[in-house]
């Protein structure tokens, strides 16, 4: 789905709640995605789904036990309920399932149902555990396997892509200018431990690797996810699925500016779909046009636009460093 966002209608007034859904695992993709388009489809919401193309392999992320933070967010997350015991088995106990062989008409029901879809990742774990410190060779690898499966799926090339565990390097933001994709969404704004952003004017911007600056426009992910907010105490609230929605909706509030949300199949498009429900409810009630990453690429693509570098970060609720939006560089912006 598309949005009209012709100059002068509501709709190009009205700001963008753009719904980034990342699809990590062979049950999610099963079983949550349907979920989500229905969902979706009863709220007359766009959204970007982004797939997984590959074998399923998230047992192997219990090799993530060592990390810091890993305990408090399976013990905040209910990462067994989520998830599911059989999939937590999936490369260790059991053969990981080919997902992008085994659900393709699932992938291609997303797409007949008139949603946007692109390119999560080729493996996810693989990916996620390992391309912060992959050279250019492994990294092109991966990402031409898994654009040459989502061909295979949808008959058409991949226009865009948003990455496993907000994990890159700079051989994967250049393939991202060779494979033409004018936009992504690959990283996340820095937020404040509430939840806001650190910096109001996080959004849209090209990426500089060096002098160097890329063409793909990257859609940073602006809002904390719900696995982030679980369990935590914020400002002497303890976020429970009985408040989560109504912490969210206080951080969208205003609806002065575009947002990007992440959500995952796994997570709203399971057990915590009635969150998502209101949610969609709330930011619908906030005056938000509820978008794909499209609509918003098509919002900003002729604005000026900052150039920030290729910065890592880390962010209250999730642990390990990810992608951050940088600051902007007076030189190259």
């Amino acid at each position: 789905m598309t949005a009209d966002l012709q100059p002068g209608t509501q709709q190009r007034r009205a700001p963008l709640l753009v719904l980034k859904i990342d699809v990590d695992t062979y049950r999610g993709t099963r079983e949550g995605v349907r979920n989500l388009v229905r969902t979706l489809s009863a709220h007359g919401a766009h959204a970007t789904f982004l797939f997984s193309l590959g074998p399923d392999h998230t047992g192997w992320a219990l090799r993530r036990a060592l990390r810091p933070g890993f305990f408090s967010k399976v013990s905040r997350t209910s990462v067994v309920e989520h998830y599911g015991l059989k999939t937590l088995m999936y490369g260790t106990l059991l053969p990981g399932p080919d997902i992008g062989k085994d659900c393709a008409a699932e992938m291609r029901e997303v797409r007949d149902a008139g949603f946007e879809c692109g390119i999560h990742t080729w493996d996810h774990v693989l990916w996620q555990d390992n391309v912060a410190d992959k050279g250019a060779d492994w990294t092109v690898k991966m990402m031409r396997k898994a654009a040459a499966r989502f061909s295979q799926v949808f008959g058409t090339a991949p226009l865009t892509h948003g990455a496993a565990g907000w994990q890159m390097n700079a051989a994967a933001f250049a393939e991202h200018d060779t494979a033409g994709y004018a936009y992504a969404s690959d990283g996340r704004a820095v937020l404040r431990e509430d939840g806001r952003l650190a910096d109001p004017a996080s959004g849209a911007h090209r990426l500089a690797d060096g002098d160097k600056v890329l063409s793909c426009i990257q859609l940073p992910t602006t809002l904390p996810t719900l696995d982030e907010l679980l369990g935590r105490e914020i400002d002497g609230l303890t976020i429970t699925t009985g408040n989560i929605a109504a912490f969210l909706l206080k951080l969208t509030e205003g609806a002065a500016r575009d947002h990007v949300y992440t959500l995952h199949a796994e997570l709203e498009g399971q057990k915590l779909a009635p969150i998502f429900e209101q949610l969609l409810a709330g930011w619908k009630a906030q005056g938000y046009q509820l978008a794909s990453m499209a609509d918003l690429y098509q919002k900003v693509k002729d604005q000026p636009m900052p150039v920030c570098p290729i910065t890592w970060g880390e962010l209250p609720g999730r642990s390990g460093r990810l992608m951050v939006q940088g600051p902007a560089s007076p030189t190259l912006s």
